[in-house]
Formats: C-alpha cells, sequence, structure tokens
C-alpha cells in the first residue's frame, strides 16, 4: 500500500476522481440555487439541511453564489489534475480548504445549520488537499536536504 501511496500517477488519478464528485456536488448545490430549491434531498431536518447554502444567508459571497464558486474552484482541480501542475493544485486546494472551512465554521456556529452536502465538499477538499501537498513536497529537492 505504502507503495501505491509513493506513486504520483495513482495520487494524480485520486485527485481527479475526488475533483469529479466535488464537481458533482457543486452542480447539484448550483442547479438548486439556480430554481431556489427548498426541501432538497439534503433537507433531512431543520438543522441538518443544504438550506442555507441554496438560498438562505450563506447562498451569496460576494454577490456570487457560493456553489458557483466552489464548482470553478472544483474544475480548476479537476483541470491541475489532468496537466498535473503541482503547484496549482496546492495553490486551489488551500485556497478550496480556507473556504469550506469558513462556511463550514459559518454553517455550524453562526447558522446552527449542518449541510451534508457542504461537510462532504470539505471531506473531499481536504483530503485533495493532502495529496496535493505530499505531491508537491515528494519531488523536491529542499525538503529532501531538510532545509
Amino acid at each position: 500500500m505504502y507503495k501505491v501511496l509513493q506513486n504520483e500517477d495513482y495520487l494524480w488519478k485520486i485527485i481527479t476522481v475526488l475533483s469529479m464528485v466535488g464537481i458533482l456536488l457543486a452542480v447539484y448545490l448550483y442547479s438548486n440555487y439556480l430554481v431556489a430549491a427548498q426541501n432538497t434531498i439534503c433537507s433531512l431536518s431543520e438543522t441538518v439541511n443544504c438550506d442555507a447554502i441554496i438560498t438562505g444567508n450563506l447562498a451569496k459571497l460576494w454577490s456570487i453564489p457560493v456553489s458557483l464558486i466552489g464548482l470553478i474552484g472544483y474544475g480548476v482541480i479537476f483541470v491541475s489534475s489532468l496537466i498535473k501542475h503541482k503547484k496549482l493544485s496546492l495553490f486551489m486546494t488551500s485556497f478550496g480548504m480556507i473556504f469550506c472551512l469558513r462556511l463550514t465554521i459559518l454553517e455550524i456556529f453562526f447558522e446552527h445549520v449542518y449541510c451534508p452536502i457542504c461537510l462532504l465538499c470539505q471531506l473531499i477538499m481536504l483530503t485533495i488537499w493532502l495529496i496535493s501537498i505530499k505531491l508537491y513536497l515528494q519531488n523536491d529537492p529542499i525538503s529532501k536536504t531538510g532545509l
């Protein structure tokens, strides 16, 4: 298993697949945003639902739908995985981690809502971010010398 996790091609494939899943989740949220849907499939209760992201207070950031920002971000990560661009992948996943973490904190502590799709996006972004760090440092001569 250790050798598999050292294989760059395998790690890029994982990023590609996970970013496609992220794209699908963001498309779901964005399409529901466009039609102002309520009581979607992730609306399980008053506190576990996607309404805060689809139609609520957290639906926009600087007048841009957060689901569209997520969709574009996952799209760029997908492209970076196809062209195997380590710096772009690390930059976009770092931005994505901060963006998702901000959104999750606002959902939980200010809106008192848990969006299952957003939490899944956060988990996907965390996984891609960790892989991006590994890929970035894997062949970095500075990291091998201990500097």
